[in-house]
């Protein structure tokens, strides 16, 4: 009796782990791609898997600094103009971009965007038209993302990885026009201002256009980060300049290089 107690316990038992060891399988084709993301981190790899994986992917980070690189070292002074993927050509900062773009190729700069709709968009067309360098940084995204048609098509680079791109938004430019848009384009604000303020690049100037966009994130800027909680030092308000037309925001620039003389180059 002990016996047939015992089998049947052992039955049960490994009926129970066929069970669970098919749950994962059927439960894997319910996973959105998210979810398998955060599965796949919490797996046991082997080192061989991980040391491979790990290699292919600085080859491919290097290829995409090197194409950076060679591409972007000829093309002279350029200003980098950050903004909204989401923006509509009938959206008043639509027309201000173009018209800014516009502006600073007269004045002899070339325009760099992120390459895609919207703001990005905007700013190689107002260069494009003036016959100015039109460079477009892009990245692949599930969404939003796209090339547009106005980059110049020997300028035009396509990235993997937001922080290769980042590293050329910021090398290449001596100076950031920064246009309402969203957690990108904070995203590339805030990198600028870091590495200007921590001195890992030269100051170059900051332009943020539309006071009523970005009044908000200002004021708290400096009434809770500087006033309140001393995070940052009152001269690093100074790397901020606040405009709402195209005019103010390319004068900014220009006055920026006037000081010392220069020109740019093309």
């Amino acid at each position: 009796m002990e016996e047939t107690k015992e089998n049947v316990h052992r039955s049960e038992t490994q009926s129970t782990e066929r069970i669970a060891n098919d749950l994962p399988k059927r439960d894997e084709l319910l996973l959105t791609p998210d979810e398998q993301r955060i599965k796949e981190a919490f797996q046991d790899h082997d080192w061989n898997e991980i040391k491979t994986a790990d290699s292919w992917v600085i080859f491919k980070v290097m290829a995409e600094f090197v194409e950076g690189f060679d591409k972007l070292a000829k093309i002279g002074p350029c200003v980098s103009v950050f903004g909204s993927a989401r923006t509509k050509p009938d959206n008043p900062y639509y027309k201000m971009t173009e018209e800014i773009a516009a502006k600073l190729v007269r004045h002899g700069y070339g325009v760099i965007t992120g390459g895609g709709p919207g703001i990005m968009e905007a700013g190689n067309k107002g260069a494009f038209e003036q016959g100015g360098k039109s460079v477009g940084l892009n990245i692949k995204l599930p969404f939003e993302q796209h090339s547009n048609i106005y980059i110049d098509p020997d300028k035009s680079i396509n990235f993997d990885f937001f922080f290769v791109r980042k590293v050329m938004f910021v090398k290449y430019a001596q100076g950031f026009v920064v246009m309402p848009g969203g957690m990108g384009t904070l995203d590339e604000l805030f990198e600028a201002l870091t590495l200007i303020q921590t001195r890992k690049i030269a100051r170059f100037p900051i332009v943020l256009v539309g006071r009523s966009f970005w009044q908000g994130l200002i004021g708290w800027i400096e009434d809770v980060m500087l006033e309140q909680e001393h995070n940052i030092n009152p001269e690093d308000m100074k790397l901020i300049n606040l405009v709402d037309t195209p005019t103010e925001a390319v004068k900014v620039i220009d006055d920026f290089y006037s000081r010392y003389m220069l020109k740019p180059n093309f």
